[in-house]
């Protein structure tokens, strides 16, 4: 076999990689286009904090390695979580502002792995909450600074408060 030959083989081999990585992309976000994010802050949300983050992915509840195309969750991006006395808020550089409401947070706790992404233990946070129509997702979230025990039980709050009817 030829150096040429080789050469040749070797790019069509990246090529039809390359062609399944984009057709299986598009299949994934077709099978996810019924799933929307909440847009838009409440008017008389009162912000508690504000952090700098990078949203690292969102997958099906339980299953960190199946991302989940939920719109304008798709793809990884750095902007702000703000916490509200309503619920929180995803700014992410590029899209939409996304709103969790407390009525909508299911949990919130500490993670290592996800799609993409290994950390130190417990170096990411993770949101789980209800799409529309009541389906899981559990979103990842790294701090740019800090660190995630220091912002969890303002989390783990609005979450409870859902559990009890408040803010809702």
């Amino acid at each position: 076999m030829s150096r040429e030959f080789a050469v040749l083989v070797m790019v069509a081999i990246a090529a039809v990689i390359l062609l399944a990585m984009f057709f299986g992309w598009r299949a994934r976000i077709r099978r996810d286009a019924g799933l929307a994010a909440p847009l838009g802050v409440p008017e008389h949300a009162e912000t508690t904090s504000r952090h700098e983050i990078l949203y690292v992915a969102s997958t099906r509840h339980d299953e960190p390695l199946e991302r989940v195309a939920v719109r304008p969750l798709t793809y990884r991006a750095r902007g702000e979580l703000v916490l509200t006395d309503r619920g929180v808020a995803l700014s992410l550089d590029g899209a939409p502002t996304v709103f969790l409401a407390s009525a909508q947070l299911t949990a919130a706790d500490l993670a290592t792995v996800t799609i993409d992404r290994v950390v130190e233990p417990n170096g990411l946070i993770r949101l789980v909450w209800r799409v529309a129509d009541g389906i899981l997702i559990d979103s990842f979230l790294r701090l740019a600074s800090g660190t995630p025990k220091q912002i969890l039980p303002e989390l783990q709050h609005l979450c409870a408060a859902s559990e009890n009817g408040v803010n809702s």
